[in-house]
């Protein structure tokens, strides 16, 4: 079971990358492209805009901890 932790810290990584791309795709202030903004996805992905970002820091935050916790502290 030991090696539950540093996968859990491998899978929050990727959750961190996988909600920081939908932060910055439904973001109208980092993707200026008009084209895109008007299509139906954009319009569905920017609906959820608020919810990604807490998606993005509670992952942040949990992989941080479990980081910390597996690995101690860097210094």
């Amino acid at each position: 079971m030991p090696e539950l932790g540093p996968q859990l810290v491998f899978i929050l990584g990727i959750t961190n990358i996988i909600g920081l791309l939908l932060v910055l795709l439904s973001c109208r202030c980092t993707l200026r492209i008009k084209s895109f903004q008007r299509s139906r996805f954009y319009m569905w992905l920017y609906k959820y805009h608020c919810y990604y970002w807490y998606f993005f820091l509670i992952s942040v935050f949990l992989h941080a901890v479990l980081a910390i916790l597996v690995f101690g502290r860097p210094f």
